[in-house]
């Protein structure tokens, strides 16, 4: 089993390598931030149950989102199959449907992205409203 996991890895390293060399590195970073934040956000229900958000928000900076999005690329659905591979390899419980919202700010704190999540129950990928928290 570890050598497919080995396996498995070194395919998505060189997924992402071949990503991040038509599109230089922030897809790639965008794809770390949704890890670590889905990461950061599970919680432990038993030792067979790991809960974790279900909706992202991905505030991407404008010349970050242009780049992503200048193929005509669908940027959403790609970060939204990244992070459900992600958690199908550590066996997460998403709280509801997986979506990844994906928008466009003229100042983001880092420069480049800001990633946000939060459980809820019924979710779209055209934006999550606030009130319905």
């Amino acid at each position: 089993m570890s050598t497919l996991t080995g396996w498995e890895r070194a395919l998505e390293r060189a997924e992402e390598a071949l990503w991040g060399h038509f599109v230089r590195r922030e897809p790639i970073d965008v794809v770390a931030a949704l890890r670590r934040e889905c990461d950061s956000s599970a919680v432990v229900c038993s030792q067979s149950r790991v809960v974790v958000p279900n909706a992202y928000d991905v505030i991407l900076a404008e010349h970050v989102h242009d780049e992503l999005t200048r193929n005509g690329a669908h940027v959403g659905q790609a970060l939204t199959d990244k992070l459900a591979q992600h958690g199908e390899h550590h066996g997460y419980e998403w709280a509801g449907p997986l979506a990844v919202h994906v928008t466009r700010a003229r100042e983001v704190p880092n420069g480049r992205y800001r990633v946000t999540s939060r459980a809820m129950a019924n979710v779209s990928a055209d934006g999550f409203r606030s009130d319905s928290l």
